[in-house]
């Protein structure tokens, strides 16, 4: 399993209305080019809470994860380069990420059908969460991202304070850990491809 996405997208809105200010994280953010650009560069998968069996198996797989996103604002399409270490292998996979401005999400296609979830930013610009199925108790989950593999203690209490405005707990909050990575060679080969390439490529440019 890749991301973890849902499989359909809930008007979040009417729910959010009568919420606490304090769960105000629930509510979208609004998708602009800014915030495309705020998602470029290299994530990490750092914790999560499904109540969806099928997700909540998956993610139980993945012993660490990372991943890099390059936006392109104009086509409103990001691609995904994804590294997992699951049962001690590294798999990598390369997809795209679709942007729905309106809808305030992001998409991909898999196994035929096309997954979505909400973005949810926070104050801390290195941090970030994806939604599913907040309006459905038995299929709810979140997912929380950073730039560093680490898990600060701030970045928990926040995390933890969004699931349980979700109406869930704390202990279905499953983490990644980074000392399991098996990715990290795979990496630096295809960085050092990739380098390469530029290479030759700025080399035809000059002739």
């Amino acid at each position: 399993m890749a991301l973890p996405w849902a499989l359909t997208v809930l008007s979040l809105l009417p729910l959010l209305a009568t919420q606490d200010p304090e769960c105000a994280i629930l509510k979208p953010a609004p998708i602009t080019n800014a915030t495309l650009e705020q998602l470029s560069g290299k994530w990490f998968f750092l914790a999560s809470a499904f109540r969806n069996p099928m997700y909540k198996e998956a993610i139980k797989t993945i012993q660490a994860s990372f991943f890099f996103l390059s936006p392109n604002v104009t086509t409103d399409e990001i691609l995904l380069r994804q590294y997992q270490t699951i049962r001690g292998q590294c798999i990598y996979n390369s997809t795209s990420l679709w942007v729905q401005r309106e809808n305030r999400t992001l998409s991909r296609l898999e196994g035929g059908t096309e997954h979505f979830a909400n973005l949810l930013l926070t104050k801390d610009p290195k941090t970030y969460y994806f939604s599913f199925f907040i309006e459905d108790d038995l299929n709810k989950g979140l997912s929380l991202y950073g730039d560093k593999q680490e898990v600060t203690e701030e970045q928990l209490q926040g995390f933890s304070h969004a699931v349980k405005c979700m109406g869930m707990e704390e202990s279905e909050i499953l983490f990644t850990n980074g000392k399991e990575d098996a990715c990290g060679p795979l990496e630096k080969q295809q960085e050092g491809e990739r380098k390469k390439e530029d290479q030759v490529s700025a080399g035809d440019k000059s002739l």
